[in-house]
């Protein structure tokens, strides 16, 4: 597990959030970190790459189980 993200600790979000609490984070993080709000931050650009990772996993359920299993069982 050493060398994979949380994505519930990177949207900030219990590991038992449901699908509206996490698309609410995401919305939040992602107007905060977005390139066009941040030009010419690096951080925050790498910060909003990590985002969108994570939801792109959160969202969908299969992946998110997926994902579930694999922190249970690295």
């Amino acid at each position: 597990m050493a060398d994979k993200k949380n994505y519930y600790e990177i949207i900030g979000v219990p590991k038992d959030a449901t699908p509206e609490q996490i698309k609410a984070a995401y919305r939040k993080l992602a107007m905060k970190y977005h390139p066009d709000r941040n030009q010419g931050d690096a951080a925050a650009a790498e910060k909003f790459k990590e985002i969108n990772e994570a939801n792109e996993t959160h969202s969908d359920s299969q992946k998110r189980a997926a994902y579930d299993y694999e922190l249970e069982h690295p």
